[in-house]
């Protein structure tokens, strides 16, 4: 392998795009291929904590991020029926001066766009969907959908839940339906009604067996996101989301606080996604194929997460990288998975629970992590 080892990342969500940026920056020769036609603005929002900002502002876009997002000074956790407050946990500038960076709420296509506009011209290719792949010993060869081929020295496949390159190192096992939908709809404000709450900029309604994540996604609060966790024993996994209604949410959360019944009110459209996970995967890489991401710990959103350990999967793969040298790819990658194994098994554990703030918790060790300046662990020592 040549000094310049042509790294393929296959996926250019925010884990993927985050990977290709870094590599770039340290002088790395990588290239996205991505199965979309092109970029589109998702509805749906984002948060972004300061573990997850420490990343952007090396990928270069924290002071652009900042200026979108929406800044909370808390994040309220309220009873589902009376809003009384059960946690209150400060962010803002208390999260700059004890985290080292900011917490906020944004967008998640304004988010993406900044990643991708991140990148050099002619580093991403839309439109490559992988259909098969092969590590011959001294290349990584792929084959796409419109007939094209590239190879590789090095993969990193950061292709989501159905991952393809999972799916080569492990065999073909669709990931676990938990049993949870979730309900999305991002919409203008709605103006404030009688007997509601004004709308916290970042607060979780809890009951006892569903929720309503709710918060701003631009820094002029004028466009407001919420989603939910509400249990329902059986979806069909072919739908990955289907179309949902007013209707449906007033039902779903029929005797809820004013202050929700005024958001489903203003809902203009609202859809229902299935949440997956699986079981932490037995390996990460093989040969010179790796993972990160949703291809290798899809996660409930409920401490959202998941695009934060994504991206930090990111910065610690091309750290590993830098440590021991690209051509030493395979002791590169096992030093990535034993220096992240732990932690994003703790965030599905937890996720999974959703328990995440209720009460008024310390979340230092989540928001409080610097995927650059944290002590590495040898794999050999590694649990």
């Amino acid at each position: 392998m040549s000094k310049q080892p042509r790294i393929a990342v296959v996926g250019a969500g925010l884990g993927g795009a985050a990977a290709a940026a870094l590599l770039l920056k340290a002088g790395y020769n990588a290239h996205v291929y991505e199965q979309a036609p092109s970029f589109s603005r998702l509805g749906a929002g984002i948060h972004v904590g300061p573990n997850v900002m420490k990343v952007l502002r090396r990928v270069g876009i924290a002071d652009e991020l900042n200026a979108q997002g929406s800044h909370p000074d808390f994040w309220h956790s309220r009873h589902w029926q009376t809003g009384d407050l059960l946690a209150q946990i400060p962010l803002g500038d208390f999260a700059v001066k004890e985290y080292g960076e900011s917490y906020l709420t944004v967008h998640r296509g304004d988010f993406h766009k900044l990643m991708i506009e991140a990148l050099p011209d002619g580093a991403l290719t839309y439109g490559k969907l992988l259909v098969a792949i092969e590590d011959k010993g001294d290349a990584v060869h792929m084959r796409f959908a419109d007939g094209t081929t590239a190879q590789a020295d090095l993969v990193i496949g950061a292709d989501g839940v159905n991952s393809r390159i999972r799916e080569e190192l492990l065999g073909p096992e669709p990931p676990k339906y938990a049993g949870y939908l979730a309900h999305r709809a991002v919409f203008p404000t709605p103006a404030a009604k009688s007997g509601m709450l004004p709308f916290d900029p970042c607060v979780k309604w809890w009951s006892d067996d569903r929720h309503m994540m709710v918060y701003f996604v631009t820094g002029r609060q004028n466009e407001i996101y919420y989603v939910t966790g509400v249990p329902v024993v059986e979806w069909d996994l072919k739908n990955s989301w289907l179309p949902s209604s007013k209707e449906e949410m007033r039902e779903t959360f029929s005797g809820w606080h004013p202050t929700v019944q005024a958001l489903i009110d203003g809902t203009v459209e609202v859809t229902k996604w299935s949440l997956l996970e699986r079981d932490p995967l037995p390996l990460w890489s093989r040969g010179r194929m790796v993972l990160l991401g949703d291809a290798c710990h899809p996660m409930k959103p409920h401490m959202a997460q998941g695009a934060g350990m994504a991206i930090e999967d990111a910065a610690m793969l091309v750290r590993c990288l830098d440590e021991v040298g690209a051509h030493n790819h395979e002791q590169a990658y096992a030093l990535y998975a034993a220096n992240r194994v732990e932690r994003t098994s703790k965030v599905q554990r937890v996720s999974h629970d959703n328990t995440w703030l209720r009460t008024n918790e310390d979340p230092a060790w989540c928001f409080g992590y610097d995927v650059f300046n944290v002590p590495l662990v040898d794999p050999g020592k590694a649990a």
